[in-house]
């Protein structure tokens, strides 16, 4: 029986193989594939002569180029006002992270500068931050509010972030991060603004539809893990998953009890505590690596990205692209970065940045080629995959699908 599709992808090579060596349409072998999409879905995915009748509107031809799926992006701080260019520049006098957090810079910095922007101006200039990736090939992205740490510049950011969806050919993903940092109304009074966060940001958020998820910053210059429980508990009941940022700078155990309340992901993990792994694993909970951050600060401790490996904790690899920590415009350099640095293989970064990103977001249709996936793709003129972690700035795709469209990402 004839397979009829809208599109139909051609002489192509299919990447990234699934954990178990074999290719996303079920194969042994990823070349000479072809993709067949429909109604913004993959209907079709296989070998060229597996006899297979399939009739398309219009047919591309790969000229044997790699196939993959649309990129995922799932840690971006994207929507933001000002500057911290001048902390970038004290970093390399000497001073840390921590001591310009604690001196007023640092998040708070970029609060006071996202309250006093408008609307208009942070998406006009969320949007040219977006576009970056969309030219790499992005088809998805996690955006976190968290600069502004009220309730109406967290609905303004999250609004802005929705926007974004609607005006660009990406697929946007929101998390509420108001438990980011205490604002400087809320100095000393840590618990009296988690109260705040739990008791009125989060049930705004909520009744508005504005977020996916809420996130957390488990740290010492963030929140305790009992005030982040607090957090997860509201989010709970609200209806609404959760997300961790935890073991950055040290061992809080946020990732452990991140994953007690099933959170679809935690991120960065340096700090992370081998024997806590497991609990990950066990709880389908996604290690976000991101060493853009890692690389930008100077940090020399890694995250034990063997003892993941060992325990079959998926590791999807971000950008965190924000102002202060990892103004990372690039998902590829972030790959190159989770390789060179990190020590993950190509193969593994890919699928980081692809299946394993869209699943820290929830998304099981995205970041796969596969029959009822969503027809995000993206065509690459390189003589194998590794070439999209092995270049910096060097690779763009040749053609990008999202929703089944072709798309100008140029």
């Amino acid at each position: 029986m004839a397979i009829f599709s809208d599109t139909l992808i051609h002489n192509v090579n299919l990447a990234p193989a699934v954990p178990d060596g074999r290719t996303p349409g079920g194969s042994a072998d990823a070349r000479m594939a072809r993709v067949a999409i429909a109604d913004g879905s993959i209907v079709y995915a296989g070998a060229e002569d597996d006899g297979q009748e399939v009739a398309a509107d219009t047919h591309v031809d790969g000229r044997g180029g790699w196939l993959t799926p649309g990129l995922v992006d799932c840690h971006t701080h994207l929507v933001w006002g000002g500057s911290r260019a001048d902390e970038f520049e004290r970093r390399l006098q000497g001073e840390s992270y921590e001591a310009i957090a604690r001196a007023g810079g640092g998040i708070r910095a970029t609060v006071r500068a996202t309250r006093a922007a408008g609307e208009e101006e942070l998406f006009d200039a969320s949007s040219r931050r977006l576009e970056r990736l969309l030219e790499e090939g992005v088809t998805t992205v996690e955006i976190k509010s968290g600069y502004g740490l009220d309730t109406a510049t967290e609905l303004k950011l999250l609004r802005v972030a929705r926007r974004l969806g609607r005006t660009h050919p990406v697929t946007v993903r929101t998390t509420f991060l108001g438990a980011h940092a205490v604002p400087e109304e809320y100095e000393g009074r840590a618990e009296d603004y988690i109260a705040h966060v739990c008791g009125e940001m989060i049930p705004a958020v909520a009744a508005e539809g504005l977020a996916d998820a809420v996130d957390v910053f488990c740290e010492g210059i963030g929140f305790s893990p009992a005030q982040c429980e607090r957090v997860f508990e509201a989010a709970a009941r609200h209806g609404l998953a959760v997300k961790a940022h935890a073991e950055q700078l040290s061992d809080l155990k946020g990732a452990a009890l991140a994953s007690r309340y099933g959170a679809l992901s935690v991120d960065h993990l340096e700090y992370l505590d081998p024997a806590d792994a497991p609990a990950l694993f066990q709880a389908g909970t996604v290690a976000v690596l991101l060493p853009g951050a890692f690389h930008f600060l100077g940090e020399t401790r890694l995250p034990p990205v063997d003892a993941l490996r060992e325990a079959g904790v998926p590791m999807a690899v971000a950008t965190d692209l924000n102002p202060g920590t990892s103004p990372l415009g690039s998902l590829l350099t972030a790959m190159n970065l989770a390789c060179t640095q990190f020590g993950l293989t190509p193969a593994e970064a890919l699928l980081g940045a692809t299946r394993w990103a869209a699943a820290a977001l929830g998304l099981g249709s995205k970041g796969r080629i596969e029959e009822g996936a969503d027809a995000d793709l993206c065509l690459w003129d390189v003589g194998s995959p590794a070439e999209l972690a092995w270049g910096i700035n060097l690779v763009r795709p040749a053609a990008v699908w999202q929703g089944g469209r072709r798309v100008d990402t140029r």
